[in-house]
């Protein structure tokens, strides 16, 4: 139970008092809610535990996403805080991108840690939700030639960000990142004979990941046999009947990056003329309700569990792996003595618990049970890929393989 509506309140009470909620009804099957006449008509006649039923949406993780909302509308997203302590040895800044179920509880208790630190010096910190994009990380570093002048640590998914030579990558040429958390400190599940996020270069720590999963619709799928890695989706008979998270950058240039490392230009041009359209993964989970319903999405992990058994839909793990957006931090080395318990406080057992149980995110961290099997395995670059390769200008090439399959996949 939370602190702002029972699941027996009617829906339209509950959007009277929490407009917020209402465009995250809409994204769940419930569009009418939008129209304020029809809102009172149907809300006022069905309660939220009804409402989900007759969605076949799962109740708790759909009364978490209304929290989430009602939360994030009464928190500062687009600005950081200040922990108001004198200093006369200078400031921690802190900025940080975090995947949308994860960023209140995180944030949470991230402030209820500081609140019981003792530092001798300012903290300020900016944590953002990963909906809003990174934009404002970019525009923040892009002029900088001084690492003096960007921010002591960064936590963020983002290959474009951290890989680019005229982001990121600059400063990673220079040094100026160290890897805090250790190469000892990494869980087996990403340390072993198939995958290893530990950094050889000792410079950047992997907290958590992303992996992407298919959606099937098993009505639109008919007779045929469902895609089970991804060069399935490669087949002709899925042209133009998946839909990806294009607008998730982090994760759809991890998708490219990983599919032109193993199937080549060919393989990016495929995964064009397999492309549907854009979903967002709220969208994904309703998406057999459309007229026009893709029988693949490729979607984040976390958002599968909302799916019913007893609908249409049924999640696949890719048997060659999820392909996974790694979830980075990154400490500056000249300041590290400063920043070494924040550090520890994000890549943390308690973090680690909260990106599994409340992200369904895999940790790195080596004392948290991720609870997967034998089969969920995972597609990553790898370290030698990224070192050997300008990614920035990679994703831009596979951008454009991507987009050019697309318009000739609709021009058919």
């Amino acid at each position: 139970m939370n602190k702002y509506f029972n699941v027996t309140d009617k829906v339209y009470d509950i959007t009277e008092k929490y407009p917020e909620t209402i465009d995250i009804f809409a994204a769940n099957g419930f569009e009418q809610l939008k129209n304020e006449k029809m809102r009172k008509i149907m809300g006022k006649t069905i309660s939220l535990e009804m409402a989900c039923k007759s969605k076949r949406v799962n109740l708790d993780l759909f009364e978490e996403k209304l929290v989430d909302a009602i939360e994030q509308a009464r928190t500062t997203v687009d600005g950081g805080k200040v922990n108001e302590i004198n200093s006369e040895n200078g400031d921690i800044k802190i900025d940080g991108i975090l995947p949308c179920p994860v960023k209140l509880p995180l944030q949470e208790g991230f402030e209820s840690w500081l609140e019981n630190q003792n530092f001798n010096y300012t903290v300020e910190y900016d944590l953002r939700v990963a909906s809003g994009g990174v934009d404002w990380i970019k525009d923040k570093i892009i002029n900088l030639e001084n690492e003096d002048e960007i921010a002591d640590l960064f936590m963020s998914a983002g290959f474009d960000l951290f890989f680019d030579k005229t982001l990121m990558g600059k400063f990673k040429a220079k040094g100026v990142f160290e890897d805090l958390i250790g190469t000892d400190n990494m869980n087996e599940d990403f340390n072993n004979d198939q995958i290893d996020l530990r950094d050889p270069q000792g410079q950047y720590s992997i907290i958590g990941v992303v992996p992407a999963i298919f959606l099937v619709n098993r009505e639109e799928l008919g007779d045929r046999k469902p895609p089970e890695s991804w060069e399935d989706l490669f087949r002709p008979e899925f042209h133009g009947e998946v839909s990806l998270p294009v607008s998730d950058f982090d994760l759809f240039n991890a998708m490219l990056l990983n599919i032109y490392k193993t199937y080549g230009e060919d393989g990016v041009r495929k995964l064009g003329k397999a492309f549907m359209y854009n979903m967002h993964p709220a969208e994904m989970v309703k998406s057999h309700r459309k007229k026009e319903k893709p029988t693949v999405t490729i979607m984040p992990y976390f958002f599968s569990k909302m799916v019913s058994g007893n609908g249409p839909m049924f999640p696949i793990w890719p048997r060659d792996g999820a392909i996974i957006s790694p979830i980075f931090l990154l400490a500056k080395n000249s300041n590290k003595e400063k920043i070494q318990p924040f550090v520890d406080f994000f890549a943390s057992k308690e973090i680690g618990e909260i990106f599994v149980e409340k992200g369904g995110l895999p940790s790195t961290n080596p004392q948290v049970e991720n609870n997967l099997t034998e089969d969920q395995k995972f597609m990553w670059i790898g370290w030698d890929y990224v070192n050997n390769h300008d990614i920035g200008e990679l994703i831009k090439k596979t951008e454009k393989i991507f987009h050019e399959a697309t318009l000739e996949e609709e021009g058919k």
